[in-house]
């Protein structure tokens, strides 16, 4: 097989012209066989768009044909596909999933495969009923704190925009399983190949289903209404799991999934001895823009149809401060700022899990066709910032934020115009702060630079949200340090996206679950301090996103499966493909 490097074709172009470019680089007349193994856009000279293609290539004379290409461009290659270590498990033990998100959901769909027939257990309900719950508190204000935007079947994610792309870095084929296995659960098969994929939160709500029934069938069992309220465990070993304060199951292998949410859940793992620690994440506001506004700066047009809205990504980080800033900024200096989430033609969501708190998430359809683009722009924030050294300090620091919010709000989410933002903190300088700050964006997103023509916010401008709203004191919300940096970061961008700082654009707060702040510590055998319990995903500090939590799930079910195929409850020596050495060994051994 050989593969092409960098193949440049004009956006919207026909299949013909792909196989046309293949077959001139090639220098052959024969039909090649090609797939695409990756798909960027490229913007740099716009209103012209093109694609950047990786693609793999069969021919029929490939030795021949390989002689006469261009080295440079066209290798040689053999694709690497990923194997779960253990096949057909004829045992009785059956491992425990808390949570079904989607570290929970492939940690079981890859156990159910392989025969282990996983239970698994959700505290809230599935995505049917969930989606029932979930509308009625945006239209009504009626909040179930067991199954919400944050909980429930699918984890955070399902009402986010179902952003697929992640950093972690895979030598192991686990994220391309991921993509493969949301493709074959309902997926658009473009993720498999889209440098930055989504499926967009209506198509994710069918998917979790898909793959909630796949599970079923394969033996596994999926439970709602099921928290996990406390755990038992003898000689340092899992032995049980307490459901809703009154069932016990007995297991000796429990996977811990319950997402980045679940404060009550830390709490009862903390006081049962579970060792874990404060970890940084990131606070802040989420910032909507006209979508027109972010077409013209990425597209150089008002709309590209191939394409669909723009995205962006953004980033900054903050300095010392100049002119009389740097005494009142200190707490503000050397903090990175930047997008998060964004969601192109999408919508604000209330995202609250807790009463008398308030939280606000985005979320996009799979047709981004609203009429408004938002972020999250957030400000990074260590455990230095929560006041105080207890490992959950900081679930106590993001609920004084939601406090705020809530009251800011009086309960609905509280919007403010970025110019009164920034006057609140500035106002001796109309709000144009001096933001001694570096910065930086997508290159192949974001090179939009002053001049392209920017789209003047209206006055009028008006949120889009899923939930109630008021417009209310939103820059109250933030510590005066945080609330600096992230205007360090909204000035900054506005050099890079022009018009992205217009006093117009619209401030809602607050985005405070980006991430757990808390990490379970784990060891080398994916394990807590408590033998047979392995924290996973998001929530236990491993994953931050869809992606890298189902890719956490998989290889944590490498992990259990080995350790149930050895019967040793996890020795150290060796068990799980994540281990640099070994592994070939390991995995020959048990498909054999």
């Amino acid at each position: 097989m050989l593969r092409i490097n960098q193949l440049r074709l004009p956006v919207g172009h026909t299949p013909e012209e792909l196989e046309n470019a293949v077959k001139r680089l090639l220098k052959c007349d024969e039909k090649p066989e090609i797939a695409i193994l990756r798909r960027s856009v490229d913007a740099r000279k716009k209103p012209k768009l093109y694609f950047n293609y990786i693609l793999s290539v069969k021919v029929k004379n490939q030795a021949k044909i390989y002689r006469k290409c261009d080295k440079r461009q066209v290798i040689v290659w053999e694709e690497k596909k990923y194997r779960f270590p253990v096949k057909n498990y004829q045992g009785s033990v059956r491992p425990v999933i808390i949570g079904t998100g989607p570290a929970g959901l492939f940690c079981g769909y890859m156990l159910a495969k392989a025969g282990f027939c996983p239970i698994l257990l959700e505290r809230g309900d599935a995505v049917e009923e969930r989606t029932k719950k979930v509308q009625v508190f945006w239209e009504t204000g009626k909040l179930d704190t067991q199954s919400n935007v944050q909980f429930g079947e699918g984890g955070a994610g399902t009402f986010s925009d179902g952003k697929l792309n992640t950093l972690v870095k895979d030598k192991y084929g686990r994220n391309q399983k991921v993509l493969s296995i949301l493709a074959k659960m309902g997926a658009s098969p473009e993720i498999l190949y889209d440098h930055k994929p989504h499926i967009g939160t209506d198509v994710l709500s069918r998917v979790v289903v898909n793959l909630r029934n796949e599970i079923i069938s394969l033996g596994g069992e999926v439970r709602f209404r099921a928290a996990v309220t406390d755990i038992t465990y003898e000689n340092n070993k899992i032995t049980s799991v307490i459901i809703n304060n009154s069932e016990h199951m007995e297991t000796p292998y429990v996977v811990l999934a319950p997402g980045h949410s679940a404060r009550d859940t830390f709490a009862m793992l903390y006081d049962k001895g579970v060792v874990m620690e404060a970890k940084p994440f990131a606070v802040g506001m989420r910032v909507e823009h006209p979508q027109e506004l972010i077409n013209l700066s990425q597209y150089g047009a008002s709309r590209e149809e191939t394409l669909g809205n723009a995205v962006y990504k953004v980033t900054a980080k903050t300095g010392s401060g100049k002119e009389g800033y740097e005494a009142a900024d200190r707490l503000s200096a050397e903090r990175g700022v930047y997008s998060f989430c964004m969601c192109p033609g999408g919508y604000v969501v209330n995202a609250s899990s807790e009463e008398g708190r308030l939280a606000v998430n985005g979320m996009s359809y799979s047709g981004r066709d609203g009429r408004n683009a938002n972020s999250a722009i957030i400000v990074s924030v260590t455990p230095e910032d929560y006041g105080d050294s207890h490992p959950l300090a900081g679930i106590e620091f993001q609920r004084r934020l939601e406090e705020k919010a809530f009251a800011a709000g009086g309960g609905k989410i509280p919007v403010e115009r970025y110019g009164d933002y920034k006057n609140a903190f500035y106002p001796e300088k109309d709000g144009s702060a001096d933001t001694g700050t570096d910065s930086g964006g997508d290159a192949e997103e974001s090179g939009s630079k002053k001049g392209s023509g920017a789209y003047p916010v209206p006055d009028d401008f008006r949120p889009a949200v899923k939930g109630g709203w008021t417009f209310g004191p939103v820059h109250e919300i933030l510590p005066d340090y945080l609330g600096k940096a992230f205007i360090c970061g909204m000035e900054r961008f506005g050099e890079v996206i022009e018009g992205f700082n217009d006093r117009n654009v619209l401030i809602e707060g607050i985005e405070s679950r980006t991430s757990s702040p808390v990490r379970i510590v784990r060891d080398e055998t994916l394990q807590s301090s408590i033998r047979g319990l392995y924290p996973c995903g998001e929530g236990a500090g491993y994953a931050g996103g869809i992606t890298s939590a189902a890719m956490d799930g998989i290889r944590v079910a490498e992990e259990v499966a080995l350790a149930i195929m050895k019967g040793g409850r996890g020795q150290k020596d060796g068990e799980g493909l994540q281990h640099e050495t070994g592994t070939a060994r390991q995995v020959s051994l048990l498909q054999e």
